[in-house]
């Protein structure tokens, strides 16, 4: 057994008693909490302990691995510098996880190290185990923009490169939960800031790895939560373990969720491999919503897959709905994978001879040519959710009251430039917000006030 436990941690400054100056006892319980973790890996006595933090470095598509041989940090932005930790790091565990993330063609690794100092998510989790044990090097891992499901195989890859190592392995998840709990709060109140924190901690508490992997992005982004990928890593390095958990506290007293959760391994549990369970449920999900794609997101998906999986341009086919053939008008294609977007291509207007040639341009576009992606590959095409949005005449309005976030689109233009965004998109729920947006998309400020609007319906399929 490798890996010998985990535990989920938060880190607010304000716990230690040289930051809060007596404001920690408002979140005594977490201390408890906080202590019975950290006595945790003091009984099971890690060679190693892995950290996930989100404010370690961080890349959009890369996770990074702190590099070097030692490294030290102070609290001093909390007004506490006498607060100094200096850590030792397990640079061969580091090498040979590199190493394995290279052969598997994954995003991780020791390049683009920006600031070396150890940040307040890793030293706050360290001021209460070293308390109990320093017998340790540290590995420290940066999280990343990719999705979840990334996360969870970071952490199976720490798991591989503990076996292949014969390291005692803990692993700690330093994140908060929901900063969106309380109106008077620091970050003001959202509904799904409790939201997130009750699923969250009822399925860590329960061990539920896998539904984890089920949480819509957009929502977490609303629960302003900072933790969600470091328990995915903590997850994966738990994958297929027998497990003792204990959820020992949650509090929220400033408006932000510290909740902490203790994992012992047991020995091993096949009936505990919980990617691959989700995995299966996300192909049966998928292989139901193309079961009832209409002929529009199948000649989207066709094209995309002749393109980056045979290489070729698809001859339209002859059996197409005539509407599709006979009318033009413009066409956004859109791409998500695991409930992110993942490419969108479109014209305001039609551009070719008919919506089928629209289809096939754009689709092509979204997968292989959206400046924020790089290209499709041809083992996501399984994975891709395709949806094809046919854009109906704009009407230019005078008032932002002529707008509907669910119902119309907006394009926004001053002289040259020009910024549209397509209605009903999940994370968009005002007209402030969707123009907001359409400005940015315009290379406009989204304070600007002297610009012209044109509203249009969509009808999208699925």
């Amino acid at each position: 057994m490798p890996v010998v436990g985990a535990v989920m941690v938060p880190h607010p400054p304000i716990i230690l008693p040289e930051v809060g100056r007596g404001e920690e006892t408002k979140i005594a319980e977490t201390d408890r909490a906080f202590r019975k973790a950290a006595a945790l890996v003091g009984e099971l006595k890690p060679d190693t302990i892995v950290l996930c933090s989100p404010h370690a470095q961080m890349y959009a598509d890369y996770f990074h691995l702190s590099p070097g041989e030692s490294a030290r940090g102070d609290m001093g932005q909390f007004r506490a510098r006498q607060l100094r930790f200096q850590v030792r790091y397990d640079a061969d565990f580091v090498s040979e996880l590199e190493s394995l993330a290279r052969a598997e063609e994954f995003p991780a690794g020791t390049l683009g190290e920006r600031k070396a100092e150890l940040d307040h998510g890793t030293m706050i989790p360290l001021y209460y185990v070293n308390q109990y044990w320093r017998d340790y090097r540290l590995v420290r891992v940066g999280l990343s923009d990719l999705p979840l499901a990334d996360h969870y195989r970071m952490g199976q890859l720490i798991r591989k490169t503990a076996e292949k190592l014969d390291r005692r392995v803990l692993i700690v998840g330093s994140g908060d939960l929901s900063h969106k709990l309380l109106p008077e709060g620091p970050y003001g109140f959202a509904p799904e800031g409790p939201e997130y924190d009750a699923r969250i901690m009822d399925l860590m508490g329960r061990a539920a790895f896998d539904e984890l992997l089920d949480f819509d992005e957009v929502f977490c982004d609303k629960a302003a939560e900072c933790g969600h990928r470091s328990f995915c890593i903590l997850a994966g390095a738990l994958d297929g373990s027998a497990l003792e958990t204990e959820q020992l506290s949650h509090e929220g007293p400033f408006g932000v969720g510290y909740g902490v959760c203790s994992y012992r391994v047991l020995g091993e549990d096949p009936g505990r491999h919980m990617l691959a369970r989700w995995e299966a449920r996300r192909r049966e999900a998928l292989a139901a919503r193309r079961a009832k794609e209409d002929p529009w997101v199948r000649l989207a998906r066709a094209v995309i897959e002749a393109w980056v999986g045979e290489h070729r341009r698809l001859e339209l086919p002859a059996e197409l709905p005539e509407e599709m053939l006979t009318r033009r008008a413009g066409v956004f294609v859109s791409l998500h994978k695991e409930g992110r977007l993942r490419g969108c291509i479109g014209t305001i207007g039609p551009v070719r001879g008919n919506i089928a040639e629209e289809i096939r341009e754009n689709a092509v576009s979204a997968a292989t040519r959206d400046p924020r992606f790089s290209p499709v590959r041809q083992e996501e095409l399984a994975a891709l959710e395709i949806s094809v949005d046919v854009l109906g005449e704009p009407e230019k309005i005078r008032s932002r009251d002529q707008l509907d976030v669910k119902r119309y689109g907006v394009i926004v233009s001053k002289g040259l430039r020009r910024g549209l965004l397509l209605p009903n998109l999940e994370g968009v729920d005002t007209v402030d917000e969707q123009l907001s947006i359409a400005l940015q998309k315009a290379g406009l400020s989204p304070r600007e006030r002297d610009f012209e609007m044109e509203r249009f319906e969509v009808v999208r399929h699925v």
